[in-house]
This record gives structure tokens, C-alpha cells and sequence, in this order.
């Protein structure tokens, strides 16, 4: 089977074995049947043999519906997040119709180059994936040649631009949005605690810019390495620093559950602690008594609440928070479908409407730089999961 797979939304086009075969077995009734043909009377010319029409991996011509390719891994090591995207991108077209899309995933588990590559050559007109960003990166050169545009999952900003978007929950967003809620409860004095990595190299650069704009001052800033000594390095030197009343854990749920402690027992027993959108893929963060109470900014769960019901009656089992990408993908592509020719090249300025799109993490829009502006909200962690302390906006205004 092709790694080109159709999603189970598709109708199933006719095949031409039907009518090969008929025509196949009345040549051979005409073969088997001797017929006599009296002398004189002049004889038909023999049939002319017809060729089979060439075998092709190309999709079939179709006229009512756009093209779409989903670029997602469905093997090896994020099988798992690919495969949840393609499931809840298969949800979205059923629960739209399925009437104006045509949704094929292609697997960039053995390359993504190639999977855009086969996409392109079989019409797509809009791509959405790939997961990650190197995968983008690799597909990029193809994609802007053939003017199709890629809607990515990733949520590394620089990979977008000149015909890529950005769809992944980008961290500075949400840094910005909970420094200014803190901003807004007089915690201006802040410390930032990250990782020495790339995400960790951004999330210091924002947490610096973004408590700049509220008004606000970064009194330390510092980095560590994913083990217990360097955090426990890192949160000690915080203690030298100025007095601050917040600190910023820019890092996942599972590493800040390992910093909260260190920063208590240094100096920080009552500092608020804010985190980043990473947060949300962890609802058991309240289990650790030194982070209730810390504030994180994410997209609205309300909706994707009932994308999980949805989804695990169908699939057996929960999807993770990054299949929700996937279905709103497809509900972006089915919005602007309306506006979209049959057989023409998408129309990329459909994807800037200042007007955005609503899916299931709520409201969000496409910038000129490639990134998607979403609506947050802040959320604080209780001992039970988290409580909304600040609703994410219904509209982003103009």
C-alpha cells in the first residue's frame, strides 16, 4: 500500500476492472464460439485489440472537491502524535460533510521531502503539516516553488514565513499573556528560571521583552541543564539576586515539578509561580503541593474536553493535546472552501482574514509573519487540575 492513504471520509472513486473485465470476456465468447461463414460472402475484419490503460499511483481526477495532504508521521518515534492528527482531521471532515474537501495523509516518517513531493505531483493545493520543524524546513524549497501553502503543526516560529504558517501553540504567546496578568495583580518583580536549550534561549528573550511591556522588571535570569544538580545550581543563584514576588518556569509540567521545591526552599516560599503553555499537557501538576497556586496561560480545554469523548468512543482511546491541531485544520480549510475555486491554486489571502477562525483551542488568526495569534487564557493549578482565573477572549479585535 502507497504511504498515500485516504481519510475514511473519502468516497471511494469506481474502478476500471469492472468494465475491463466485461470486455475481456466477450472477446473470449467470440474466441470459443466457430462461426460458419458461407463462401462469397465477404468477412468482417478481425477486431482490433484496444491497450489497457497505463497503470498510475496518481489520485483520480476530482473536479468537486479540493485536494488537501495531511503530512503527519504515522511511523517511528512520533507515530503517535501523527497518527491523533490524522484521526481527529478525519473526525473534522465527518463532522463537516466531508462534501467540499478532499483530505489525503502522506507519511514523513521515511522522509518528509518525499511525501511533499508525491503530494504535490497528485494536486494538492494546500498542505497541512508537517509535525515537526525540520520537517517544514525539508518540504519548504518544494512547496513555495509549486506557490502551495503549508499550514505546519509545529510550534517553532522560525520556521515559518514566505508561504509557511505557523499552527502549533508557540510558546512567547503565552509568556506574554500570563506576565501580563501577573502585571495586572502587582507582581512585577520577576525571575526566570529555563532550560539550556533553544526553546529555553526564546522563552528568556520573551519573558525579558514581555515583562518590559507590562511594566515590569526581570531581576535574574537563569539557565540549567535537565538534571537535578544543575536546577538546584540554577534556582541558588536566584537566591544572590534581588528580592522577586514571581518566577517564570519556562519548561514542561514534569520539570517543573522538580524546580518548584528548590525554588521554595530558596527564598521563593511565596513567590507566584507562572509557567508556560507546556503546562497544559499535564493535569496533574496540583500533586505537587509547591506548584498550587502557579499560573500558566494555554488555549481553552472546554471544546477539546469533548473532542476527547468524541474521539476515544470512536478510537479507543484519549488523543493527545496535539491532535486538536489536526481538526482544526481541516475546519480552517473547510471555512475558506466556499471561496475557493474548484481545481484553482488556494487562496492564500483567505488565511490573513483579520476576521480568523474559531476550532476547537478557540479563536485564533494568521499573521503576516507566518504565526498563529490565539486567544489564551490563564489558568492556576489547584490540588484537582486547574481552574480558569482569566477566560480567553472570544474575538481577537482588529
Amino acid at each position: 500500500m502507497a504511504n498515500a492513504h485516504q481519510v475514511k471520509a473519502e468516497l471511494k472513486y469506481r474502478s476500471l476492472g469492472v468494465g475491463r473485465a466485461l470486455s475481456m470476456s466477450a472477446g473470449l465468447l467470440l474466441v470459443g464460439c466457430a462461426t460458419v461463414v458461407p463462401r462469397g460472402v465477404p468477412q468482417a475484419p478481425p477486431p482490433v485489440a484496444v491497450a489497457p490503460p497505463p497503470v498510475t499511483t496518481e489520485l483520480p481526477t476530482d473536479t468537486g472537491r479540493h485536494r488537501i495532504a495531511l503530512l503527519v508521521p504515522l511511523n517511528g518515534t512520533y507515530a503517535g502524535a501523527g497518527q491523533a492528527i490524522a484521526n481527529a482531521a478525519n473526525m473534522a471532515v465527518l463532522d463537516t460533510g466531508g462534501q467540499s474537501l478532499r483530505v489525503t495523509t502522506y507519511d514523513t516518517s521515511a522522509g518528509a521531502a518525499a511525501a511533499a513531493q508525491k503530494a504535490l505531483r497528485e494536486g494538492n493545493q494546500l498542505i497541512l503539516g508537517p509535525l515537526l520543524a525540520d520537517d517544514v524546513r525539508a518540504i519548504a524549497t518544494a512547496t513555495r516553488a509549486a506557490h502551495v501553502p503549508v499550514v505546519s503543526f509545529t510550534n517553532d516560529t522560525a520556521a515559518g514565513g514566505n508561504g509557511v504558517w505557523i499552527m502549533g501553540f508557540a510558546p512567547g504567546q503565552s509568556i506574554n499573556r500570563v506576565v501580563a496578568y501577573a502585571a495586572e495583580k502587582g507582581i512585577m518583580k520577576l525571575a526566570g528560571l529555563a532550560p539550556t536549550n533553544v526553546y529555553g534561549q526564546r522563552a528568556s528573550t520573551i519573558l525579558l521583552r514581555a515583562t518590559e511591556a507590562a511594566g515590569g522588571q526581570v531581576v535574574s535570569m537563569q539557565n540549567y541543564d535537565h538534571n537535578t544538580a544543575s536546577m538546584a545550581a540554577a534556582v541558588a543563584k536566584l537566591k544572590q539576586g534581588s528580592p522577586f514576588d514571581g518566577v517564570l518556569i519556562a519548561d514542561s509540567g514534569k520539570d517543573a515539578v522538580l524546580v518548584a521545591p528548590l525554588i521554595r526552599r530558596a527564598g521563593g516560599a511565596n513567590a507566584r509561580i507562572l509557567g508556560t503553555e507546556l503546562w497544559n499537557i499535564d493535569r496533574n501538576l496540583g500533586q505537587n503541593s509547591a506548584l498550587v497556586g502557579a499560573w500558566y496561560a494555554s488555549v481553552s480545554d472546554g471544546l477539546f474536553n469533548q473532542l476527547i469523548v468524541k474521539y476515544r468512543a470512536r478510537y479507543g482511546k484519549a488523543p493527545p493535546r496535539v491532535a486538536s491541531l489536526g481538526y482544526d485544520a481541516v475546519l480552517l480549510a473547510a471555512k475558506i472552501a466556499p471561496d475557493w475555486k474548484s481545481g484553482a491554486a488556494f487562496p492564500l489571502s483567505k488565511l490573513t482574514d483579520r476576521g480568523g477562525f474559531t476550532g476547537i483551542d478557540g479563536v485564533f488568526r494568521f499573521t503576516r509573519d507566518g504565526t498563529a495569534e490565539r486567544g489564551l487564557q490563564v489558568n492556576q493549578v489547584t490540588a484537582n487540575g486547574a481552574t480558569v482565573v482569566s477566560p480567553a477572549p472570544q474575538s481577537l479585535g482588529n
